[in-house]
């Protein structure tokens, strides 16, 4: 038997999940204070332009399986699952204006105390990780009486849907998330969702919360990234919409999962040397592109947090594993490990590093030219066994994957303390020790 739904705010995310949600065979109520919402909706017709939601709400309304109210308390009492779909908008400051949320989280609960039925209250608007638990839960049980997961039920399911395509975003979703701390009062929703041709995501609150501002945020960077370089490609003649093509073209670095796992910073011989190449054109060109001149600012300020968080520790004995850019290489140019072990000398501290690619007797050409001429001090403090980094140490630094399987298992002890820069896999991570990452 499929479930009567309600949905709370009928703008834009509303107007379309109560459309859809009743074209899959729902019975759905749409709840706002909008008079004129309310009558465009109990006529059949959209509140909102957005192509093929006035034909699904349309049908819809002819087959009695949806309708609209400002009466939460019958649209509760009707219902088990309900949507809130209402506005988060920006005040001038930029904080997000939560009140709405709020104010039908209360409205909600007051109509809940009256209602024996277990309840699922879902969230679909905007909010920052930790809103669900720190405004819209609170409001919910203060008013209603019940706790989580004693009648009530909370989730979030972030929407995916982009102005103009909404519909097909909705049927047609790449991924699916509910966020929740209660498994089996989460179960309506899945059940809900058994459709969905993508992958169904579940996972906690604040994660649930997150990755629509990670979506919406990349999405953001991309625009602007393509919109800077078209801008300096313009400027020098090249063909825009050829280079995309085939900038695009490559799944496998440039349109894929590559490069976002987050870890430490960048470095090597290319990526910092090619963006001061093109932001320093730029600017012969008396052109302003603001989001590439952040780049290497940003990959500062990681590698500042990296100081930051072993200082921290308060010893000065560090075991630094990994000198090299990256594991496999023994290319020291631009290392960021480099940059923080010669902040650590500097700041008094003992250091000791092992890196299995990195020794003075094997280096040749530029690698030990590096060395010898810009960071001797460094050279002198390599060492051949990775035993004698650890042994020696109160905090070992993790700056490379390629550590031996067991090494840290074998060698490290409960009082000494682990800070990962590079994400190691879970697996490989000592829950007897100390561990920190520096951004998970």
């Amino acid at each position: 038997m499929q479930p009567t739904i309600s949905v709370f705010g009928l703008g834009y995310v509303g107007s379309v999940t109560a459309a859809c949600l009743a074209a899959k065979g729902n019975r759905v109520i749409g709840v706002d204070l909008n008079s004129d919402k309310i009558a465009a909706i109990n006529t059949g017709r959209s509140p909102i332009v957005e192509p093929q939601v006035g034909e699904y709400i349309a049908a819809a309304h002819s087959d009695s399986r949806l309708s609209a109210t400002a009466d939460t308390a019958k649209a509760i009492s009707e219902s088990t699952i309900s949507f809130i779909c209402v506005g988060t908008p920006s005040q001038r400051n930029g904080r997000l204006d939560l009140s709405y949320v709020k104010r039908v989280c209360e409205d909600i609960g007051n109509a809940l105390r009256h209602k024996r039925e277990p309840h699922l209250v879902v969230l679909r608007s905007t909010v920052l990780p930790g809103s669900t638990d720190s405004i819209a839960i609170p409001a919910l049980t203060s008013s209603s009486g019940k706790q989580c997961g004693a009648g009530l039920h909370v989730c979030v399911n972030p929407e995916f849907m982009r102005e103009g395509t909404a519909v097909k975003d909705f049927f047609e979703p790449e991924i699916t998330v509910i966020g929740t701390d209660d498994l089996n009062g989460a179960k309506p929703l899945r059940d809900l969702y058994s459709w969905v041709p993508g992958r169904i995501f579940e996972t906690s609150l604040k994660v649930g919360e997150m990755v629509k501002y990670a979506s919406n945020s990349y999405h953001a960077l991309k625009v602007s990234f393509a919109n800077e370089l078209g801008t300096i490609c313009r400027e020098l003649g090249v063909d825009t919409q050829k280079m995309t093509e085939i900038f695009t073209a490559d799944k496998k670095l440039n349109v894929s999962a590559a490069y976002l796992k987050p870890g430490f910073a960048f470095g090597g011989s290319c990526l910092p040397k090619d963006v001061r190449a093109i932001t320093y054109l730029a600017k012969e060109l008396d052109l302003r592109v603001p989001l590439l001149e952040a780049i290497l600012p940003s990959n500062n300020e990681h590698i500042e947090r990296a100081v930051e968080s072993i200082l921290s520790s308060g010893s000065r004995k560090i075991g630094f594993l990994g000198l090299s850019f990256k594991a496999g290489t023994d290319d020291l140019r631009e290392s960021p490990s480099v940059q923080v072990i010669k902040r650590l000398l500097g700041e008094g501290c003992q250091v000791r590093i092992w890196d299995d690619n990195v020794s003075i007797g094997r280096l040749i050409g530029s690698n030990r030219q590096f060395i010898e001429d810009l960071i001797p001090h460094i050279g002198s403090l390599l060492c051949e066994r990775v035993e004698d980094v650890i042994s020696g140490a109160d905090v070992i630094v993790v700056g490379t994957r390629a550590i031996p399987n067991d090494a840290l298992e074998r060698l490290i002890t409960d009082d000494q303390t682990v800070i990962d820069l590079i994400n190691l896999d879970k697996t490989r991570r000592l829950a007897r020790a100390s561990y920190a990452g520096i951004c998970w």
